[in-house]
């Protein structure tokens, strides 16, 4: 498994439209792509934005990258700051039990 984790300062009371953007665009872009186990959207701090994307492999989460590069440039860049992205294999994961 890979994983990618994206932070963002967004603009002074835009977290919920960043997160509406994410959710209602990005996501369903994500899934016409293969590998991807879940992406999540966490309020990190004031006016910031944390993402984090588990994938089956490294391939899936450059897919995911190269999406993501274009897709935050084009919507979201007048909603805030530059985006900081980390990638890497995943180390621990642990789901909850079914």
């Amino acid at each position: 498994m890979y994983a990618t984790v994206r932070r963002t300062k967004c603009k002074p009371g835009k977290v919920d439209a960043v997160a509406d953007l994410i959710e209602k665009e990005y996501i369903p872009k994500l899934g016409d792509l293969d590998g991807v186990i879940s992406y999540t959207v966490v309020q990190s701090g004031h006016d910031e934005v944390s993402c984090l994307g588990i994938f089956t492999s490294e391939t899936g989460a450059i897919a995911a990258d190269g999406l993501a590069v274009l897709w935050l440039n084009d919507r979201l860049k007048h909603l805030g700051g530059p985006v900081e992205a980390l990638d890497g294999p995943v180390l621990v994961y642990a789901a909850a039990p079914s």
